[in-house]
């Protein structure tokens, strides 16, 4: 298997794993992601108001867990991770859907992320609609 390499980095006032929402729209703050230098030309056709698909690597999350009670409320059942959208699972990769709102030198601001300060990025996708030419 051919190594994961980083494409990014995610720049946000959430510091603390506590403080960010489980999902983006619930609350996250706007964000940046800094796209690394050698992988600039890859988000060259991104636009302001673009929706995509960023993919993270959480890497604050513990990788041994491999059942969860949903949205840590312990009156729902136990549930395999596979089944949830936990962040705590063996490979830690995160699925958030944003909207862009600008592009910058600084890099990609985006609204509804809500991954940590400092998460890695390891891909972006654009979210395909059925007229898509993507």
């Amino acid at each position: 298997m051919n190594t994961l390499r980083r494409v990014g980095m995610v720049h946000s006032p959430l510091t603390r794993l506590t403080e960010a929402p489980r999902q983006g729209d619930e609350g996250a703050p706007d964000a940046w992601i800094a796209i690394d230098p050698e992988f600039s030309a890859a988000a060259r056709d991104l636009q302001p108001g673009d929706d995509v698909l960023v993919f993270t690597w959480l890497h604050r999350a513990d990788r041994t867990v491999l059942a969860v009670h949903p949205r840590d409320d312990a009156s729902r059942p136990l549930t395999g991770v596979f089944a949830t959208r936990s962040s705590h699972r063996p490979n830690p990769i995160g699925l958030h859907r944003v909207r862009i709102l600008a592009i910058e030198d600084e890099g990609i601001h985006v609204s509804g992320l809500e991954a940590v300060d400092g998460t890695p990025v390891v891909d972006i996708k654009p979210v395909l609609g059925p007229d898509s030419e993507r």
